[in-house]
């Protein structure tokens, strides 16, 4: 079960280790240890064995030569060896640090019981000497005992020798499936399920055992029982074994806060979770738990519709069928296959700061992670489904495996291939409904079935994620990123139909060099702004950005195709004045200064607006400072948001009659009326955009005002 069948063995005279007639040699340290040696010419044997023991290495040792045991091999009384000093280590490593979630140790022991039966079964494609399995079909098998606080772990698979034993479970850095991969290369064989590293993964049973026993018995013809026994404190013992059939036994006696693991319930749910797609039958007590079929190792075209719905429910917890599926499967230059989906609805803890998201990630159909997060980008983190390997290292913890360079390979492999996919839906032509069937005579109607899931959808359930991927990682992913960028747009009336950039470039009018864009709280805040009424007289299209995430976007979106893209609210805009009215226009060369002194610090400037058609004032922000929009985010980010006010410019319509009353008002001398009034004006530039901050003080001004009104009307 744990490393077995290492492949080619090296069996050398004891002689050559300085050992005689009689005795075999123990390599100390488990590097190597032989059960039998041969003994030299009659006539050497005592003489030459004292001299050559001499010249023994220190970490060898000869031992008397054991019995025969009748099935072949030796007897063994228990002897007791020490782990080296890194095995120790490895113990306290695996108990504190490498896993935090102690159920893993399951996953770890029957992933080498699957690693065994691999081995079997493809040593059996090239020798038919190999011990029988006891079973007519060979598969994993768990028993547990509530009562002893006890649980058995067993395969039929490749075994171990007693050299193996000691070489697999008294040393780490060794891997006995390494060593058997390298020997079937050798001999032209190609075994890409055999990949991957043990020697880590058995010593997790510590994490949940005081003892552990293993009872194997090698499938090679030489192969004898041998039994292994530790209590994990440093030491291990060995002795012959009782298994009269090939394959390893692993008992765990468990601690007291470990006695879940004695009930099948807790078993069944921990193979489900971890080990349910492994190609081998699982069975707890007479139950088996797993289900065996991995849809994502299927040929696509094999997989169901409704095996894939199904399957995505299972993974994603979800009631609906996912919108999107991306089936992927690669053999070269690394190996994976992948089965992922894009759900049909926001998951509610999609923006949740401690929600995990992610596919499963596995190696060999061995589940690493519940949901991890490193395979894919974060705002990625939608996508469900399972992505799996068989280059992935299974010694390595969780934590550190989503940082090997083979999970970022194929991350970003994935990465690109789940944006192509979302290229194309978004390019396709909205799906037609399909109609509903009629009822037989006499029956009930059917519900309708869902409606087709469309890419307008899509993008208004994750589109913000996009836009963040594009904000980070604009180098690597900007190219694939920005046609799948939709936007509302002032032109849609009710707001429904969604426009790309490509759209919006390809409706602009010939006079138009720009594409113009607005952000705000939501759509109709936005269109209630004055800042697009000159855009509307003269029919241009402007976007409305009304996600939080925009603010960022268009820090790094300048220009779209080499056509900038520029705020309706920034800046002073350059647009054709109307000549027709020029003559309806106030002269505000002294009145906008006077009402910039009036007003002090709250505005950066006071000058003449060309955005406005309708109204008298609106408020908009320098070219090079913080929009009212992302100031009015991250007001609502922070306690203490006095740090986050910005100095707005004051633009006055000199068409307007407010405007040109104010300022002949002025003219004529009467400043303190124009004073009240200008400051009432600006009140409603605050008001106009939503970012009124001293609302006590708006509210004395009106009242003022109103007194004012009301005496002038009783006069």
């Amino acid at each position: 079960m744990v490393g077995g069948g290492g492949g080619i063995e090296e069996r050398q005279e004891a002689l050559d280790e300085g050992c005689g007639h009689g005795l075999v040699v123990l390599r100390r340290g488990g590097e190597r240890s032989l059960s039998s040696a041969r003994s030299p010419e009659p006539g050497a044997a005592v003489g030459v064995t004292t001299r050559l023991t001499r010249r023994l290495p220190r970490s060898t040792e000869c031992l008397p030569r054991r019995p025969q045991h009748p099935l072949g091999g030796h007897l063994m009384s228990a002897v007791e060896h020490g782990f080296k000093a890194e095995v120790q280590q490895l113990l306290n490593l695996m108990i504190h640090s490498v896993y935090s979630d102690r159920e893993v140790f399951l996953r770890e022991l029957i992933s080498n019981a699957a690693d065994a039966l691999d081995k079997a079964r493809f040593l059996g494609l090239t020798r038919s000497d190999l011990i029988e399995s006891a079973h007519e079909s060979p598969a994993i098998r768990i028993t547990v005992d509530a009562e002893a606080k006890t649980l058995t772990i067993e395969d039929d698979g490749i075994g171990m020798t007693e050299e193996e034993v000691i070489d697999n479970l008294g040393t780490i850095a060794k891997s006995g499936t390494r060593a058997f991969l390298e020997a079937a290369r050798e001999a032209g064989a190609e075994a890409p399920e055999l990949i991957g590293q043990f020697g880590l993964g058995f010593y997790s049973a510590f994490m949940v055992a005081h003892e552990v026993v293993v009872e194997t018995r090698s499938a090679l013809p030489e192969g004898t029982p041998v039994r292994w026994k530790s209590g994990g404190e440093g030491t291990y013992t060995l002795e012959e074994g009782s298994r009269g059939e090939r394959g390893t036994a692993i008992t765990l006696h468990l601690r007291e806060d470990a006695a879940e693991f004695a009930e099948d319930h807790r078993v069944s749910a921990t193979v489900r979770r971890h080990s349910n797609f492994l190609p081998w039958p699982i069975f707890v007590g007479d139950e088996q738990a797993n289900s065996g079929k991995a849809l994502w190792v299927e040929p696509p075209s094999q997989v169901t519709e409704e095996e894939a719905n199904a399957f995505y429910k299972s993974v994603a917890t979800d009631w609906s069928d996912p919108a999107r599926r991306i089936h992927v499967s690669v053999d070269s230059p690394l190996q994976y296959s992948a089965l992922l989906f894009v759900p049909r609805n926001r998951p509610y803890d999609l923006f949740h700061a401690d929600a995990r998201r992610g596919p499963k990630l596995y190696a060999r159909r061995v589940l690493i992670e519940e949901n991890a997060q490193g395979v894919l980008p974060e705002w990625l983190r939608f996508v469900r489904g399972v992505v799996d390997s068989e280059d992935i290292p299974l010694n390595v913890s969780r934590e550190m495996v989503q940082k090997t360079p083979v999970v970022r390979k194929i991350g970003e492999a994935l990465t690109k291939r789940i944006l192509k996919d979302l290229n194309r839906w978004a390019e396709a032509p909205e799906p037609e409904p399909e109609p509903e069937p009629e009822p037989a005579e006499g029956e009930e109607p059917a519900l309708p079935p869902p409606p087709p899931a469309t890419y307008d959808d899509f993008w208004r359930n994750f589109g913000m994620l996009l836009k963040e991927g594009y904000y980070h990682e604009r180098s690597a992913w900007g190219d694939q990123l920005l046609p799948l960028m939709r936007f509302n747009a002032m032109s849609h009336s009710d707001g429904s139909a969604l426009m790309s950039l490509a759209d919006y470039r390809g409706a602009m009018p010939p006079a138009q060099d720009t594409i113009w864009y607005f952000t705000a709280e939501s759509r109709e805040a936005a269109l209630a702004s004055p800042h697009l009424e000159a855009f509307r007289k003269r029919g241009w299209d402007v976007l409305l950005l009304t996600d939080p995430v925009d603010e960022w976007l268009v820090s790094v979106l300048d220009a779209y195709e080499g056509v900038p893209l520029k705020s309706v609210s920034r800046g002073e805009l350059e647009l054709d004045d109307d000549d027709e009215e020029a003559g309806e226009r106030a002269d505000l060369s002294e009145f906008a200064p006077w009402v910039k002194e009036l007003l002090g610090d709250r505005v950066k400037d006071v000058r003449e607006s060309s955005r406005l058609t309708d109204s008298a004032v609106v408020l908009v922000d320098d070219d090079d400072g913080m929009s009212a929009n992302m100031e009015r985010l991250l007001r609502q980010s922070q306690t203490d948001a006095s740090g986050f006010k910005v100095q707005r410019i004051l633009e006055l319509n000199p068409r307007h009659a407010l405007i040109r009353n104010l300022s002949d008002l002025r003219a004529q001398g009467q400043e303190e009326a124009a004073a009240d009034l200008a400051r009432m004006l600006y009140d409603d530039a605050l008001l106009l955009e939503g970012t009124v901050t001293e609302p006590a003080a708006m509210g004395r001004r009106l009242q003022e005002l109103l007194v004012k009104a009301s005496k002038a009307a009783l006069s």
